[in-house]
Parts: structure tokens; sequence; C-alpha cells
């Protein structure tokens, strides 16, 4: 069996193949190929340094990889992933705020000072700020803004992905907006 991402079922055959020993490893590099760039993109927007969202990356695709079993189809597969690297960037987002004691909001200051630094950030000052005015949003704001803002993923699909219903995501994103738009003013 060739997988065929044009078919008229590709997430059905990937999954087919993932979960076929004979093509198991094939087809998995052909998720991480067709899928791991955009996976990369997003967790990036959510954790702003380029070797953390490498590591959420990996934990992304090896629990995937490892869960591909339960994967019933009921979504796209690309949701499913997004689901995945969702959660995988919120733990981590947490367990960096723990191991270095600060708070959400004391964070947008640590991403500041570490894009400054960051060898891989290629934006300029507004684009640093507009980040570091992210990164100081509550996990979910942060998460529903750049899935909004940045992937422009309409609400229903945002619905299917983080299970939270259409309203809640128009009001998170609104918020989020307005506390980005206040940070950004106060930086002036």
């Amino acid at each position: 069996m060739t997988i065929s991402l044009h078919a008229q079922h590709p997430d059905r055959e990937l999954r087919l193949a993932l979960t076929d020993p004979r093509q198991k490893e094939r087809a998995f590099r052909e998720l991480v190929d067709t899928y791991g760039p955009r996976l990369h993109a997003h967790i990036l927007r959510m954790v702003h340094l380029s070797a953390d969202a490498d590591d959420v990356l990996q934990n992304t695709l090896v629990k995937a990889y490892r869960g591909m079993e339960k994967y019933r189809g009921d979504s796209k597969l690309y949701t499913w992933l997004y689901r995945i690297a969702s959660n995988e960037s919120l733990n981590w987002l947490d367990k960096r705020r723990r191991r270095l004691s600060v708070t959400p909001e004391q964070e947008g200051n640590w991403v500041d000072e570490k894009l400054r630094a960051e060898p891989y950030f290629d934006g300029d000052e507004a684009q640093r700020k507009l980040q570091a005015a992210i990164a100081g949003l509550p996990d979910k704001q942060r998460l529903v803004f750049n899935l909004r803002y940045f992937d422009e993923m309409p609400y229903q699909e945002m619905s299917d992905t983080l299970g939270t219903s259409v309203g809640g995501l128009k009001a998170s994103y609104h918020l989020a907006a307005k506390k980005i738009s206040a940070q950004l003013l106060q930086n002036e």
C-alpha cells in the first residue's frame, strides 16, 4: 500500500499505514514531513524559544506515534495532532514557569529578555514586544489568540480541536486582544 496524501481520504490512509507494522516507520516519516513544519510553527508561537519548540515538537510526535492506535478518526488527523501539540505546549509552559518560579504575567518579561538573546528570532522590536505581550497572557488565552490571529483558524475548528464552545473561544480571543493592546500601549 502506498500512501498518497493527494488521495480522497489521506488522513485515513496515513492512519491505516501508521497502524500497519510494515508501513509504520515510513508513514511516520511522511506524517512528520507533512505536518511537522506547521506544528513547529504553532508550538514556537506558544513557547517562543526555538530550542523549546524543538523539544515540544519531539514530545508531540512521540506521543502521536505511541497513541496512533487511539486515534479514532473522528476528527482530521491534523486537528488531533494540533490538540496534542497544544497540550504539550501548555504542559511545557507550566513546567517552565515552575522551574523559573514565575507567574504567567511575569513570563512576558522573561520571554522579552530571552527573545533579545534568541539567535533564531528574526522579528523586529515591534514583533518582540508583541511576542512578550502574548507571553504574558493566561495559557488558554495565549492558545486561542495564536490559533485565531496567526493560524487564522475558524472558531468552529478551534472548538473541535480544543473542546471549548465557540462563544467561549470568541470571548477568550476578545479578552486576549484587549490585554495585548493594553500591554503594547503601556510599553510605548
